[in-house]
């Protein structure tokens, strides 16, 4: 004998279960009452989605919309708030790993889409937080991958290696870069 279909169990006004199937869903709501869960939870806790624009403090474009406005994801700048533009924007130095073709460039910018920009590159690798010294230590490094006095290296397993470890658990280095601006900014207040 087959079993009845699932029911929602939330009460209505005169405090008796819903009682309307509740289709797929993994939890005992109809989806009208699902809806206005999650309504409550969006207003309430706010939603993740992209900002209208990037982040005027730290350039993120990850933000959280409450019925409030907007907040960015990465610094907790409320959109629309008058940034004091007496201070300099935030300082985040990073040694970056772009390929093109069978290459690997490292190199360091404190503006990476502005740099990044005028380098020819197919992917953006990875992001390591990091100056002039760290760029130097990874050229050492891998000196032996280096394409004459460039900044240009083969891909070979070890460099790929290294690029993988700084990558893991990370789907964009951009949004890496973006939480580091948004502590930076946090930091200085």
């Amino acid at each position: 004998m087959p079993h009845p279909p699932p029911r929602c169990i939330l009460p209505d006004p005169a405090g008796h279960a819903c009682g309307r199937e509740t289709g797929a869903s993994p939890f005992p709501l109809c989806d009208a009452h699902a809806a206005a869960v999650v309504e409550w939870a969006e207003g309430e806790l706010g939603r993740t989605d992209l900002l209208p624009g990037a982040c005027r403090a730290c350039g993120s474009r990850l933000g959280v919309h409450y019925a409030s406005g907007w907040v960015c994801a990465a610094c907790e700048w409320r959109v629309g708030e008058v940034l004091d533009d007496g201070l300099p924007p935030p300082r985040v130095d990073v040694v970056y790993y772009v390929r093109f073709r069978d290459r690997i460039k490292i190199g360091t910018t404190m503006n990476p889409r502005q740099r990044l920009r005028r380098i020819w590159h197919d992917d953006v690798l990875a992001f390591e937080r990091g100056d002039r010294l760290v760029e130097h230590r990874r050229h050492s490094e891998f000196a032996h991958l280096r394409h004459g006095r460039s900044e240009w290296f083969d891909a070979a397993p070890e460099l790929l290696r290294h690029v993988a470890s700084l990558a893991a658990g990370v789907e964009d280095p951009w949004a890496r870069h973006a939480r580091w601006l948004g502590e930076a900014a946090m930091l200085r207040g």
